[in-house]
């Protein structure tokens, strides 16, 4: 920083800093003297005793924090930038150096609101610009970085074997028949998928419920993303066979279905052909009041646009 240019001169909307006292304006010259003998130590002590003497000034606060910044003291610094940048108006350098500290210490979330306060009163300063975009850079990088170490823990904690857990050994028994290896093939099972399968009873249900809960998780919870898989896997079946690849994206009003049916589909949330063939025989007989007649129905509709349901396989 050039010696002759005071670095609180540039401020959003003023010139000049309010509230000085005699005392801290005779601190801060002191200050500034002690800096061009390079005599960082008397620099350091004469802007203390002007925030001392003006806790408030933002030009003290500032420059006690370009020194402290200097030495290596990065969390006092950022917090007398903060503390300078409460001031009305803000200044402009406090805002662009608290925005580099703050992306230092990877919390650029704040470093780019402080550069947007900047960018929004000077959209061409030519530093605000230059930061925010590095900081929208490191961003993007670190949520991407986040989002990947997230995914690594819960696939880590899907891949869990239910042996694992402790259960009886009918309910070991029956998830090993029904080809249900790891938590994850289990979360993406519901209720009525459970005690559709021969010799799976209520005992068993509230034991692994009781389990997933103490977890945190729920049957059918990993449903969603499988749905979609199943949505997308049934429009690449389909590609290619004329009109069917239409039909997916058609609403289920169109099947012409009855009126118990259609409740049925609106309590699972189904809204398209698309959504209808994802879902297996027992999603749909899980629904009360929703029998064989009626799963009859859905599928004869569906067979007619060469379509069918989801076939679980145990």
């Amino acid at each position: 920083m050039a010696q002759n240019q005071d670095p609180m001169d540039i401020m959003i909307g003023a010139s000049e800093a309010a509230g000085d006292t005699a005392a801290a304006a005779q601190h801060l010259r002191d200050g500034d003297a002690c800096r061009e003998r390079s005599d960082r130590a008397g620099a350091l002590a004469a802007y203390r005793k002007a925030v001392n003497a003006a806790p408030n000034d933002a030009r003290a606060l500032f420059k006690l924090a370009y020194e402290l910044d200097l030495l290596g003291e990065e969390n006092e610094a950022i917090a007398l930038y903060e503390r300078a940048s409460e001031q009305r108006p803000a200044p402009v350098n406090v805002l662009i150096n608290l925005a580099v500290l703050y992306e230092d210490q990877g919390d650029y979330r704040s470093a780019e609101k402080c550069l947007r306060q900047v960018l929004d009163t000077n959209p061409n300063h030519p530093r605000a610009r230059l930061f925010y975009e590095d900081v929208v850079a490191s961003k993007d990088m670190f949520i991407d970085e986040e989002h990947d170490r997230d995914l690594a823990k819960r696939n880590a904690l899907y891949d869990t074997p239910v042996t694992d857990f402790e259960l009886t050994v009918r309910a070991r028994n029956c998830l090993k028949k029904m080809n249900i290896r790891t938590l994850g093939d289990l979360l993406r099972v519901t209720e009525a998928e459970l005690m559709g399968y021969k010799n799976f009873g209520e005992a068993s249900l509230i034991e692994i419920k009781q389990m997933l809960a103490a977890k945190n998780l729920r049957l059918g919870q990993g449903l969603e993303d499988q749905h979609r898989r199943m949505r997308a896997r049934v429009a690449e079946s389909v590609k290619g066979q004329g009109g069917n690849e239409g039909v997916l994206a058609k609403s289920v009003t169109e099947l012409g279905l009855s009126v118990r049916a259609r409740k049925a589909l609106q309590v699972l949330g189904i809204q398209t052909i698309g959504d209808l063939a994802a879902r297996t025989e027992a999603e749909l007989m899980g629904v009360k009041n929703f029998g064989t007649t009626s799963l009859d129905e859905v599928k004869e509709r569906l067979e007619a646009f060469g379509l069918g349901l989801r076939e679980l396989s145990f």
